[in-house]
């Protein structure tokens, strides 16, 4: 059996409520959901937890509404991890602290390191970028969302996302000098 037939037969029973396919599907999709929430958290502990939000948001949507299948499941799913991952920041916004750190020296990465460097590597200077450069910088950057999309999500400016995705690259070419 491919993956499609395989995963739309996981979805039908899905739609029935049938808890042992919905702990395949959460089991087929776990390493590719985390991967992008834990791009939108500092720890793995929060990641899992917008991991889990985010599938019972699927499994109750899927059941409600059905799934379309006019668009990848894939695709939907990634755009439930994302919105989940903003509502989550949204949520515990008044809990973070803002330093932002001005007057820094323009400084220019190697690409030759840029190359080198592992996801790992990665989630450890974006871990060091404020909360809304991070989140602003994953959706221009890696999800590819404009400014306009961005500023809708996150309710700001696009102005302010683009001030937002301007400071994340400065402060990533200094850690990344800093660092590497």
């Amino acid at each position: 059996m491919d993956t499609k037939t395989y995963l739309e037969k996981i979805i039908i029973g899905c739609k029935k409520g049938n808890v042992l396919h919905q702990e395949l599907l959460y089991k087929h999709f776990y390493g590719y959901a985390l991967s992008i929430c834990r791009l939108y958290t500092y720890s793995n502990d929060d990641a899992v937890s917008i991991l889990n939000d985010s599938f019972l948001k699927v499994f109750s949507s899927i059941k409600k509404k059905g799934f379309n299948n006019n668009i990848p499941f894939k695709n939907w799913l990634r755009r439930i991890l994302i919105n989940t991952a903003i509502d989550n920041y949204r949520k515990n916004v008044k809990h973070y602290y803002h330093l932002e750190v001005e007057n820094e020296e323009h400084i220019y990465a190697d690409s030759d390191v840029i190359d080198d460097l592992a996801f790992k590597d990665i989630l450890k200077l974006l871990d060091q970028l404020p909360e809304m450069h991070r989140i602003v910088f994953n959706l221009h950057e890696i999800q590819g969302f404009n400014h306009k999309e961005i500023s809708e999500k996150l309710k700001i400016a696009e102005s302010t996302s683009r001030v937002f995705l301007t400071r994340a690259k400065k402060k990533l070419r200094i850690l990344i000098d800093k660092n590497f």
